[in-house]
């Protein structure tokens, strides 16, 4: 996400302590739960009656031996709907590679895969649907149709019927995939209603922090939960939880935790938060608060993080933040240590900051809380570690702290202010001298329109040489000579 980017999304923001229940995920734990239900494929070969396949590749194939806990529908949904888009991915590659003895053993599996799926999900789950008996109809029926034509491809050696074979084996493989992803779609979405609808009837508090837990867990399973959270009103039941003051930080925190994801401008769905907008006055009221008071950094971090989510979800959330006096909240924090300590709170700050600068009367209350000089001192961020999370998470507070500065410095006195405390010279520093912006292109380019925004104000502040260089000419050819430019260590 901006505020929260990478593969799995809060991935970009270590969490330092890993104190909440939210943050205490074990990888190796995980993976030994995995490890316990998969076997090697041959076990699968030989209840089908099938020789053991020699080829070399056949030995990284696995199953899923058993399903998940008893009684865990969302969980039985979540492994074996891994397991079957596995082997679809792999059905896919084989079949490019016109390996027709593996693509046949393998749909044999997939085969099995999805009955066992049916067949536990159903035995766990409340009377399914209409729909859903459907759609599990069509997908067994594709899935004997790929076995059946796969096995008629082993015994054809004409190249020109095989080809044409190929063509149907792979339209059915598509079919097959679409039905496969509406069934998951609908068992998910029942589930993670269910899921919701029982933290709106729960009065216990901690029903409803263990089932919060629950639906930030599913958050990190990716998009397409966060988008079926988002659908199903996931997001108006976190409100609930957000103003009320009788659960624990912790809990809130989850709740924003849950929000941040959700409201991720990075994932590509947003016409299910529609009713989000109707809870959002409240939300971003209690997300504000929850950064004043929090304790530690990891809250402050996940509540501020799904701030800035809401600001580039809809910029009514920036009018609300500048009439709650949110910069004089943000402004506040950056000087307590224990809440604000890492480059990657910065950049939750920072991103919100950004946000709200498209407002014009944002510039008096940023000049009013000594703002400028925040963002100065934000130009200037440092990794402490080198990792290169920590280090892509200073460049981007870096490029929206000019970003900001260009946004604001359209009122004069900020742009006064600016080259008053030497912002200027910072900039030029950030342009010509690549090892302080990492070499980052993006960072180039927000300091060179930063320059530019400051020096039509205040052209004085500049030597003739960077106006020449870094104003004066087209952006293009300022950022070129720039990007290419060599430090000099004399």
């Amino acid at each position: 996400m901006m505020a929260l980017p990478g593969g799995r999304h809060l991935d970009s923001i270590p969490l330092p302590g890993q104190r909440l229940h939210l943050m205490q995920v074990d990888s190796v734990q995980r993976w030994m739960e995995d490890l316990k239900l998969m076997t090697e494929c041959e076990c699968m070969c030989v209840l089908q009656a099938k020789p053991i396949s020699l080829e070399e590749d056949a030995q990284g194939d696995l199953i899923l031996a058993g399903g998940p806990g008893p009684g865990d529908p969302l969980q039985l949904l979540l492994k074996r709907g891994w397991v079957i888009s596995t082997e679809l991915r792999k059905i896919g590659q084989k079949l490019a590679q016109d390996r027709w003895a593996r693509v046949h053993s393998m749909s044999v599996r997939l085969t099995c895969h999805a009955r066992s799926m049916v067949s536990e999900y159903s035995a766990v789950s409340r009377n399914s649907s209409q729909e859903m008996g459907q759609i599990e109809k069509l997908l067994m029926e594709k899935c004997s149709e790929l076995s059946a034509v796969t096995e008629r491809c082993l015994q054809v050696e004409n190249e020109h019927v095989l080809k044409s074979m190929k063509a149907c084996v792979t339209e059915t493989l598509s079919t097959l995939g679409e039905h496969f992803g509406q069934l998951l779609e609908l068992a998910l979405t029942r589930e993670v209603q269910a899921l919701v609808r029982k933290i709106d009837a729960s009065d216990n508090i901690y029903t409803t922090e263990s089932t919060t837990g629950n639906l930030f867990s599913l958050t990190q399973e990716g998009a397409p939960l966060c988008r079926i959270i988002a659908k199903v009103d996931g997001v108006l039941c976190l409100a609930d939880i957000l103003t009320d003051d009788s659960h624990s930080e912790a809990t809130r925190a989850e709740a924003a935790a849950v929000v941040a994801q959700v409201t991720s401008p990075h994932l590509p769905f947003t016409q299910h938060l529609s009713s989000f907008l109707e809870s959002m006055e409240e939300i971003v009221t209690a997300l504000l608060k929850l950064c004043q008071e929090a304790s530690s950094g990891e809250v402050f971090l996940l509540a501020s993080a799904a701030l800035a989510n809401i600001t580039f979800f809809d910029t009514m959330a920036c009018e609300m933040l500048l009439q709650l006096n949110a910069i004089r909240v943000l402004l506040e924090a950056c000087s307590d240590k224990q809440r604000v300590d890492t480059p990657y709170t910065r950049d939750q700050i920072v991103t919100i900051l950004a946000n709200m600068s498209v407002l014009e009367q944002c510039a008096s209350d940023i000049i009013q809380e000594n703002g400028v000089q925040l963002i100065m001192g934000m130009l200037s961020e440092k990794p402490r570690s080198g990792t290169p999370a920590e280090v892509a998470a200073c460049e981007r507070v870096q490029q929206k702290a000019a970003v900001t500065l260009a946004r604001l410095s359209r009122d004069p006195d900020v742009a006064r202010e600016a080259v008053r405390l030497s912002c200027m010279s910072r900039l030029i520093e950030l342009c010509r001298s690549p090892s302080e912006r990492n070499s980052s292109d993006a960072v180039l380019v927000a300091c060179l329109a930063a320059l530019r925004r400051l020096a039509s104000v205040c052209p004085e502040g500049l030597q003739d040489s960077d106006f020449q260089q870094l104003v004066q000419p087209r952006l293009v050819d300022s950022f070129l000579l720039c990007s290419n430019m060599e430090e000099s260590f004399v």
